[in-house]
């Protein structure tokens, strides 16, 4: 439960504000939203720190390693780290054979192979840019699901060729890492933690930034934060949610009740401005769109 939740309920709102919370917190869908973020681990394993820097993003209950890793034993197991002390591991125990995950971008895939395609507005492709992007959305799509073992992975002579694949295979995994998300969204040094374990060889920065019909980066100050572009239009979610949705709702009672406490209390301040973070975000999305 978030810090904007704890104090509505803290302080005795409304049942509509508790409902609210009830749906963003749904146990069945944080696991299935953790049962496919470990899918694509290739050792179908995460280190629990990595996990706990998304669970907002995620739209896991802030106990989630209670609520949802120790109430599905069938899907998870949290074993502590070998390599590192005071550390754990969730491990998916999950059958492979039963899992038959349809990876976000074939949604909306134009054909085979290829990633949906939305630039900005002013982007300017030249002819020279389009057969770049032509040639690259033939090449092969790897499923964030298949495990997919990468030819000459830790040398630093790797073939053009092997290393576009390497970069398609890449934003594959972002792509659906950002569907996965509540807002489509999320901090680059977040979704960084999960480089080594998404088998990942390629800087992930880069990857945003030379696929702007794909995502979105913006700068705030030191923090970087990754857009997925075809889940938005003019900075607002084409498809809301029903956490998106939830979330929205408190962000707008919270405010509200800053406006009439002014600095009463401090508490509630602070907490109306954790909870309108998100909102900044997608408030320079727009700009950027416009």
């Amino acid at each position: 439960m978030s810090l904007p939740a704890r104090l509505l309920l803290a302080r005795g709102k409304t049942t509509a504000a508790q409902h609210l919370l009830a749906v963003a917190a749904s146990p069945a869908a944080a696991a299935h939203a953790l049962h496919r973020l470990l899918a694509m681990s290739a050792s179908r394993s995460l280190p629990l720190r990595a996990v706990f820097r998304v669970w907002r993003e995620l739209a896991l209950p802030d106990d989630f390693e209670v609520s949802v890793v120790a109430d599905h034993p069938n899907l998870f197991h949290l074993a502590p780290n070998p390599a590192e002390p005071n550390t754990h591991i969730l491990h998916l125990v999950a059958d492979p054979a039963t899992e038959e995950f349809t990876p976000a971008v074939d949604k909306t895939r134009p054909e085979k192979h290829a990633f949906k395609l939305q630039f900005p507005p002013g982007f300017r492709l030249t002819k020279e840019y389009r057969k770049k992007v032509k040639e690259w959305q033939q090449l092969p799509y790897i499923s964030p699901y298949e495990v997919s073992i990468q030819k000459g992975v830790g040398s630093k002579r790797v073939s053009k060729m092997a290393r576009k694949k390497m970069e398609k295979r890449a934003v594959g995994i972002a792509h659906e890492f950002l569907s996965l998300t509540v807002e489509k969204m999320v901090e680059v040094e977040k979704f960084s933690q999960f480089r080594k374990w998404f088998g990942i060889e390629v800087n992930v920065r880069d990857v945003f930034l030379d696929h702007p019909g794909i995502f979105y980066l913006s700068a705030k100050g030191k923090r970087h934060t990754v857009f997925l572009r075809e889940a938005y239009d003019r900075g607002k979610l084409i498809e809301p949610n029903d956490v998106s949705e939830a979330r929205r709702k408190l962000v707008e009672l919270m405010l509200l009740r800053r406006r009439g406490l002014g600095n009463a209390n401090s508490n509630a301040n602070m907490a109306s401005r954790a909870c309108a973070g998100a909102k900044e975000d997608t408030s320079d999305f727009q700009e950027e769109e416009i």
